[in-house]
């Protein structure tokens, strides 16, 4: 059966999914749904390279692994970039449809949830902002119930015949990643090691950095388009946002740095 271009990628549907509420229609608000709609498709497809990421490291398929986390960081440079494009808009275009919102808010945005916990960020209060029994509920408590990226490395030493320290092993897997001091005494070791390892620690560290980038980035263009105004749907706004900034995914790989 032959499938054309517009078939295969649904390319009408697609299309027709951005649709202004302003009145009148203001000319960015085109920009702005676009924008954001791009994003929750590279959020699915960051959680989807991630799923792969994490089960390629508890196989200690380490060269597999490092594709797919190179793959990742390519993504999340052009998520960074995109900001570029919405800060084209100015906060007085943005003010003429901002109100049609109502409250509709980035916060609500259940994909972003899924990716931080997949990161190792969990925390579970964010299941309040959506109603019991509802879709986007449901996907994000199975997410909870997944390994974090940081649990599958973790998983990677132990296959790769290292003695990985038992309070490490006994963190639960689905939990937030947190420091631990033990562990750290190894990832030193790893690091004095010349190896492919030592390059996983290293690509994790771009991402992690990565990832607060993008946060900065994202808190900046808030700012400049708001500045310390409540933020749409009654969200915190910037002041929540700067909350957020500096706070590794992966913490044990930054507090081994004074120590190398």
């Amino acid at each position: 059966m032959d499938i054309t271009y517009g078939q295969y990628l649904k390319v009408q549907e697609l299309l027709s999914l951005q649709q202004p509420v302003g009145t009148p229609v203001e000319h960015d608000e085109t920009l702005f749904i676009i924008i954001h709609q791009v994003y929750e498709l590279w959020f699915k497809q960051q959680i989807h390279e991630g799923q792969r990421l994490r089960e390629m490291l508890v196989q200690g398929r380490l060269e597999e692994a490092a594709n797919t986390l190179a793959r990742m960081l390519k993504i999340l440079k052009t998520m960074v970039a995109q900001i570029d494009v919405l800060e084209t808009m100015t906060p007085i275009s943005f003010l003429a449809f901002r109100n049609f919102l109502t409250n509709a808010s980035g916060f609500q945005s259940w994909q972003f949830r899924a990716f931080e916990f997949l990161l190792g960020k969990r925390n579970l209060k964010v299941l309040d902002r959506y109603p019991a029994h509802s879709a986007e509920r449901q996907a994000l408590e199975e997410h909870a119930k997944l390994p974090t990226l940081w649990s599958g490395f973790v998983q990677c030493l132990v296959k790769l015949g290292h003695n990985v320290p038992a309070c490490a092993l006994q963190h639960e897997a689905t939990a937030t990643t947190v420091a631990n001091v033990k562990l750290q005494e190894l990832l030193l070791h790893v690091y004095r090691t010349p190896g492919p390892l030592r390059g996983m620690c290293e690509m994790l560290v771009d991402f992690d950095e990565g990832i607060q980038e993008w946060r900065y980035r994202h808190v900046k263009m808030v700012e400049r388009t708001i500045g310390t105004k409540v933020g749409t749907g009654g969200s915190p706004g910037v002041e929540y946002l700067r909350s957020t900034l500096f706070q590794p995914v992966f913490p044990d790989l930054w507090e081994i740095r004074a120590q190398l």
